[in-house]
């Protein structure tokens, strides 16, 4: 085989003409090397069109199945009848725990229908204004089983699912911004005969309690605020990426036990009946609401109602200093504990401290 240059194109040449003859061999290696080759090269311009024609078809199957299987509904919801079964068997296994109520209500508010359970309180103390238990995220009233006895021992109980969260209460109205969850829990307070509430509002209950009695604080005799998030301090940057996977329904059921797990210091929670409950509404129920915001410092400011503030000393939902911080500087009527060594799952870990700071508060 020779080589020769031309014209700075390398031509090659096995069997090609002589040197006296014009070389078609080297007119086509120039031109290969030109671009302009044989019909062959065009094959994989054939492929890449394939390709392209491919992936086009599977964006176009995707885009489909998303307008088809998206969720639509303005309003929270269970997925499935067996996803609703499922929380209801977990509901109602958590509610044996709590005591048997006096009455079980079903108030109609504009937003939909809220489940309400009052407990009696101790003879004597039904002039006494009762409390109003509001429930952390994806639980509801189960959640407080644990606190019932102090807090029975010294006046009334009301205990409430949030509406646009699974548990009993049904929601059939858009909650679009803070006002309207500020709204349908005011009117819920309005349809009860007591002129006055204490708020106990644990996690997200405690934002709902405050934001309450930012809008509408009528009937809101003082907030007692246990762990509150998006209160004083915004959500810990660990919580937001961890709750990630725990919020998607399809996921393993470990990964959102390891999630409940996490927010309890690491304590086990497959075996408790109130974290199963929790668990089974992280998987079976979809929330059609706003994300709570910070409240701002001044709406803190503006608050004339006395406030207790029970904060968790390893908290993994925020700083426990900075909120603690927070609520002492911009709070008329505070006062604020913090308990050294809790976690997120205070009221199950401290039940009769928070009662007796709870007793010596309203005593004040």
């Amino acid at each position: 085989m020779s080589i020769r240059r031309t014209a700075g194109v390398t031509i090659g040449a096995s069997d090609g003409p002589t040197e006296g003859e014009p070389g078609r061999g080297a007119e086509v290696s120039a031109g290969t090397a030109r671009g302009n080759g044989p019909r062959r090269a065009g094959k994989p311009r054939s492929r890449f069109r394939r390709v392209l024609m491919v992936a086009a078809l599977i964006v176009a199957v995707a885009v489909l199945a998303w307008l088809v299987l998206r969720d639509t509904s303005p309003v929270g919801h269970f997925d499935s009848a067996a996803d609703k079964d499922r929380y209801l068997a977990a509901y109602d296994e958590a509610m044996r725990e709590m005591p048997g109520p006096d009455r079980v209500l079903d108030v109609r508010t504009d937003y939909g229908i809220v489940r309400v359970y009052r407990y009696a309180g101790p003879p004597g103390t039904g002039d006494l204004e009762p409390f109003l238990l509001l429930p952390g995220t994806r639980s509801g009233a189960p959640v407080f089983a644990g606190n019932m006895p102090g807090l029975l021992a010294q006046r009334p109980v009301y205990a409430l699912d949030l509406l646009g969260e699974p548990g009993m209460s049904v929601q059939d109205r858009p909650i679009e911004n803070h006002a309207d969850q500020a709204r349908w829990l005011h009117e819920v307070l309005r349809a009860l005969p007591e002129p006055g509430f204490h708020l106990l509002g644990l996690s997200i209950g405690g934002w709902t309690a405050a934001n309450l009695a930012i809008h509408h604080p009528e009937k809101v005799a003082s907030l007692i605020l246990v762990e509150p998030v998006q209160t004083f301090a915004g959500l810990s940057a660990e919580l937001v990426v961890r709750s990630l996977p725990a919020s998607v329904s399809w996921f393993p059921k470990s990964w959102r036990d390891s999630f409940s797990s996490w927010t309890a210091g690491g304590a086990p929670v497959e075996d408790i009946a109130v974290a199963r409950m929790i668990e089974a509404g992280m998987s079976a129920y979809t929330m059609k609401q706003p994300q709570p915001s910070l409240i701002d410092p001044q709406q803190l400011r503006a608050l004339a109602v006395p406030v207790l503030v029970i904060i968790a000393g390893n908290s993994p939902m925020h700083d426990s200093a900075a909120t603690a911080r927070t609520a002492r500087e911009n709070l008329r009527y505070g006062t604020v504990h913090v308990y050294p060594g809790a976690s997120h799952a205070i009221n199950g870990e401290h039940p009769q401290r928070i009662s007796a700071d709870i007793a010596e508060f309203l005593a004040g």
